[in-house]
C-alpha cells in the first residue's frame, strides 16, 4: 500500500499555496466514455447520460462511476482507513452535522482538514446537513428510492419519533440528538462548517423533503432550496478568497423536487444556472422512476459537472442511475447491513446469521477476493456477529464495502468496454434470481 509520505496527497494537496486562495483549477471533471443514445433512452432525444470519467481533486483522482463509502463521523465503523484503501475505495464521505456536533469543525481545521484528521490518503466529501432537516425533522432514516401509498401530509413524522428540526426561510433550528441543545444551520453556517472540515467536495445546504409532503410544500421547498443555493455560492466564494493557503473545495448544488418531473426539471435548471462545480441528485425519489429522475436532471446539466447521487445502494437503483448520468454514489447501507448480518453477493443478499451457516467453513462469497473472504469463513463471521464481537462488524463491513466498490469498478469497465447493457442484464438477473432485497 502506498504510504502517505510517498504519495504526498494529504501533506501537500494540489492547488494550495501559502498566502493564496485555493486554486479552482485543482478540481475538474474529465469525461472518458459516454453510453450511446438509444430509441428508449430516458434523456432528451433518447440520450443516455451514463459515462466514465475522472474527477480531479486536490487530494487525488476519482475514477467514475464510483461508490463512496460513508465514514459518518470521520471514521468507518470498525474499519481502518488503510483497510478501506486496500479494498479499493477511492474516496470517503463524512457528515458535516455530526462532525459539527463532535469533535467540532475547529478541531478538523486545526488538524489540517478531514483527510489528514482521519489519516485517509485520498479525496473526501461532506454533506451539508440537509439530510438532517428530514431525519431529525420527520424522523425517517432512509427516504431515497422509497415506495409510497399516496399519503400526503406536511406534518408527517415517523412513528415514535419527536420532531427535532424546524425549517424557516433563513435556515433550520436543530435539537441535538446527543444532548437536546439547540443549534442553528443556515446556508452561510453550513458553508463555514464545511470549509473548516476541509473536504474536497461539499454540498450546498438544502431542504430534504419526503414523498409524503404535499405538492404545494414541494414547490415552496424547491424555491427555498434555490435561494439557499444562491447564498451558499456567495458564501463559498467569499470563504475561498478569505481562507488563504487552503486547497480549493468544490461545491455541488443539490436538485430537489421529489417525484414531480416538472419540479425536478425546474430545480435542475435553477441549480445549473449557478456557479457550482457539480450537482447532487437528492431528495426522496420514488423507486420506479429513479432512472427517469436522473435523466430529467442531466437534461439541464453541463456535462463538465460531475453528478453525485445521494444515498443510493440498491443494486438495481445503481444501474438505473449510472445509465442515466450518475457518476458517484454514497450510502450507509453496506456497512449498516453488514453489522446486522446482511451480506451482499453477486447471487443476491443473504443473512449470515441463519442456522445453516454455523458449520459452513466456506467464504462469505465464492470467488470474492476481499480480505474477509480470503481469510475467514461464514461460520466465523456468523459466530463473531452473534457474539457482538467487533471482529464480526469489521469482517462483514469489509466484504460489503468491497462488493459495492467492485460493482461500480465493473460497471465502469463495462462502459469503457462497450458491453454495459449485457453486463447490467446479467448482473441484475443473477442478483435478483431468488427475490433478493437490495
Amino acid at each position: 500500500m502506498t504510504s502517505l509520505t510517498e504519495s504526498n496527497l494529504v501533506e501537500h494537496p494540489r492547488g494550495a499555496e501559502p498566502g493564496k486562495p485555493g486554486d479552482r483549477r485543482a478540481f475538474s471533471f474529465e469525461q472518458i466514455t459516454r453510453l450511446p443514445d438509444t430509441a428508449d433512452g430516458k434523456g432528451r432525444g433518447g440520450a443516455r447520460y451514463g459515462r466514465t470519467g475522472i474527477i480531479h481533486t486536490p487530494h487525488g483522482d476519482i475514477h467514475t462511476p464510483a461508490f463512496v463509502p460513508v465514514a459518518t463521523q470521520a471514521a468507518m465503523k470498525a474499519v481502518l482507513p488503510e483497510t478501506m484503501k486496500d479494498l479499493g475505495a477511492q474516496c470517503l464521505l463524512s457528515n458535516a452535522f455530526h462532525l459539527y456536533e463532535r469533535p467540532g469543525e475547529q478541531v478538523l481545521d486545526e488538524a489540517g482538514g478531514l483527510a489528514k484528521f482521519m489519516n485517509w490518503n485520498g479525496p473526501t466529501f461532506t454533506d451539508s446537513g440537509g439530510f438532517q432537516v428530514l431525519s431529525l425533522g420527520a424522523g425517517f432514516k432512509k427516504t431515497l428510492a422509497m415506495d409510497v401509498t399516496g399519503m400526503k401530509s406536511d406534518e408527517v413524522i415517523a412513528e415514535g419519533k419527536e420532531r427535532l428540526a424546524f425549517v424557516d426561510e433563513d435556515g433550520v433550528t436543530f435539537k441535538s440528538p446527543l444532548n437536546g441543545s439547540l443549534h442553528r444551520f443556515s446556508a452561510e453556517i453550513s458553508m463555514g462548517i464545511q470549509h473548516k472540515i476541509g473536504a474536497d467536495i461539499m454540498f450546498a445546504f438544502d431542504e430534504l423533503t419526503t414523498l409524503m409532503n404535499t405538492r404545494g410544500y414541494q414547490e415552496r421547498s424547491v424555491e427555498r432550496t434555490y435561494r439557499w443555493a444562491q447564498r451558499c455560492v456567495a458564501e463559498h466564494q467569499r470563504l475561498t478568497e478569505e481562507r488563504l493557503g487552503k486547497p480549493y473545495q468544490a461545491l455541488y448544488g443539490v436538485v430537489q423536487g421529489a417525484n414531480y418531473e416538472d419540479l425536478r426539471r425546474h430545480a435542475a435548471e435553477q441549480i445549473a444556472s449557478l456557479d457550482f462545480d457539480g450537482v447532487g441528485i437528492g431528495g426522496a425519489i420514488e423507486k420506479r422512476i429513479i432512472g427517469d429522475t436522473c435523466a430529467w436532471i442531466c437534461d439541464a446539466m453541463p456535462e463538465s459537472r460531475p453528478r453525485h447521487v445521494l444515498g443510493i445502494a440498491a443494486v438495481d437503483d445503481i444501474f438505473a442511475c449510472v445509465e442515466n448520468g450518475g457518476d458517484t454514489f454514497d450510502c450507509v447501507a453496506p456497512a449498516r447491513c453488514g453489522r446486522n448480518g446482511a451480506i451482499f453477493t453477486r447471487s443476491g443478499r443473504y443473512n449470515i446469521k441463519r442456522a445453516q451457516f454455523k458449520h459452513d467453513f466456506g467464504p462469505l462469497e465464492e470467488g470474492c477476493t476481499c480480505y474477509t473472504c480470503t481469510h475467514y469463513s461464514r461460520a466465523y463471521v456468523d459466530h463473531a456477529l452473534r457474539a457482538r464481537e467487533f471482529n464480526g462488524f469489521t469482517l462483514a463491513t469489509i466484504h460489503n464495502e468491497h462488493f459495492f466498490v467492485k460493482l461500480l469498478d465493473d460497471i465502469r469497465a463495462s462502459i469503457d468496454g462497450g458491453y454495459f447493457d449485457e453486463f447490467r442484464d446479467e448482473t441484475l438477473a443473477r442478483f435478483y434470481a431468488n427475490g433478493s432485497r437490495g
